[in-house]
C-alpha cells in the first residue's frame, strides 16, 4: 500500500484541479483559488512522501506532470479567462488567458527532460505561477481596481507565460543543510514571506511570488 501513497496524493492534486474547474464553470473564482492552493499542498506531499518512503518511480513522475497540467495549467488559465471576460468588451481577448495552459505544458515537458533542475529551476515553476494568478481575485481596494484592468491582465497573462519557459534561473526551496550561512537568502525569503502574510493576509501571495522572482534575480550568485 505504501508504494501507492504518493500516486494517491498526486490524484488528489488532479482532483483539486477538476473541482476548481467545476467552480469556474459557475464563474466562482474564489473557490477555484482555494483548490489551486490545496493542489499545491498535495503536489508537495506526493514528492516528499515518495522520497521518505523511497518509492519514487517513472510512472509517478509522469502522473505528477499530468496532474500539474490540469491544476497549475488549465485551472489558472480559466481563472484568468473569467477575469478577462469581466474586464473587456472584446470577445476574443479572454482567449489570451490560455497561453498560460500552453506554456505550462511546455514548462512541465522541459522539466521532465532536463536533469539539471535540482538545486534551482530554469523558468517559473507552474505552482508558483498558478498561485500568483489564482490570488488576483482575492485582492481588494485600489490595487484590485488597478490590476483588474484589461491591459494589466493581458500583460500578466503574456509575461507569466513567458516566465514559465524563460531561461531565468530561480532558486528551489530545498535545504540540504539548515545552517544560516548556507541558506541565508532562502531563510530570509521565508521569513519575509511569513511577515507579509501576517500583515496582508491572503493578499500577500502575489507579493511573495514577485519577491521570489526578484530575489532569485538579485541574489543569483549567492544562491549557488
Amino acid at each position: 500500500m505504501t508504494r501507492h501513497l504518493p500516486n494517491l496524493l498526486t490524484i488528489c492534486n488532479l482532483l483539486c484541479g477538476v473541482f476548481g474547474i467545476v467552480h469556474l464553470l459557475q464563474a466562482n473564482t474564489i473557490p477555484a483559488a482555494y483548490f489551486i492552493w490545496a493542489a499545491c499542498i498535495f503536489d508537495f506531499l506526493d514528492g516528499f512522501v515518495a522520497r521518505v518512503l523511497k518509492v519514487q518511480s517513472p510512472i509517478g513522475k509522469e502522473l505528477d506532470s499530468l496532474a500539474d497540467v490540469v491544476s497549475f495549467g488549465v485551472l489558472p488559465s480559466l481563472v484568468m479567462y473569467v477575469m478577462l471576460s469581466h474586464a473587456t468588451d472584446y470577445p476574443y481577448v479572454p482567449y489570451l488567458a490560455f497561453s498560460i495552459a500552453a506554456f505550462s505544458a511546455i514548462r512541465l515537458a522541459i522539466f521532465n527532460t532536463d536533469e539539471t533542475q535540482h538545486e534551482s529551476f530554469r523558468g517559473l515553476p507552474t505552482p508558483a505561477n498558478a498561485l500568483f494568478i489564482s490570488s488576483i481575485p482575492l485582492l481588494t481596494g485600489t490595487i484590485a481596481s488597478w490590476i483588474l484592468q484589461e491591459w494589466v491582465l493581458v500583460l500578466i497573462a503574456l509575461l507569466f507565460s513567458y516566465l514559465l519557459v524563460s531561461p531565468v534561473e530561480l532558486f528551489a526551496l530545498k535545504f540540504k543543510k539548515l545552517q544560516w550561512k548556507d541558506n541565508q537568502v532562502k531563510f530570509t525569503f521565508v521569513l519575509v514571506s511569513v511577515l507579509l502574510i501576517g500583515i496582508f493576509r491572503l493578499s500577500a501571495i502575489p507579493l511573495i511570488i514577485l519577491l521570489y522572482i526578484i530575489t532569485s534575480l538579485l541574489f543569483k550568485k549567492l544562491l549557488r
